[in-house]
């Protein structure tokens, strides 16, 4: 099983992301909005429990980190929204095994596959200005499966004191 690491955005900011797009043509192949996420970590075909065993050790006494999506852009094949957090690239390299990829670490949220010739320069036009209000994320998912993702296992983060709940 395909298997990543990710942070869930809380209901009502998916909601705000579903109203900023609005009605959706059919040249792209839109994410279902029940398994939006931003990866932390792929880790390909791996064992859920080798994952897990890692995510215990690099998770633990680890801090929440406060997100906000953020502009649009694309990679070839890919329309996505950007995810803004200080601490974000930390918990990222937190969670990945051994060396990691070998180019930096790009926060997103993909919300649709299109061509990888022809980007969609329509909605990353329309989403430029996007701003999602700010949440604490909290909790690490280990996920996989296919569409739709599934939640394998949950890691609670540590809260700052006086860090709102958002």
């Amino acid at each position: 099983m395909r298997l990543f690491s990710a942070l869930r955005p809380p209901a009502d900011v998916a909601a705000e992301v579903a109203d900023a797009l609005g009605a959706r043509d059919r040249s792209l192949r839109w994410a279902d909005p029940s398994g939006w996420h931003v990866t932390l970590a792929f880790y390909g075909e791996a064992d859920p429990a080798d994952c897990a065993a890692f995510l215990d050790r690099a998770l633990e006494g680890r801090k929440s980190v406060d997100v906000q999506l953020s502009g649009s852009g694309t990679f070839p094949g890919v329309l996505w929204l950007g995810v803004a957090g200080e601490d974000l690239a930390d918990l990222a390299a937190a969670a990945t095994i051994g060396p990691g990829e070998d180019r930096p670490y790009r926060p997103h949220l993909t919300l649709a596959r299109c061509s990888r010739t022809r980007p969609p320069t329509g909605w990353t036009d329309r989403l430029a200005g996007f701003r999602s209000r700010a949440w604490t994320a909290d909790r690490v998912e280990l996920m996989g499966g296919g569409s739709p993702y599934r939640t394998l296992r949950t890691w609670q983060l540590r809260r700052e004191r006086g860090r709102a709940a958002r």
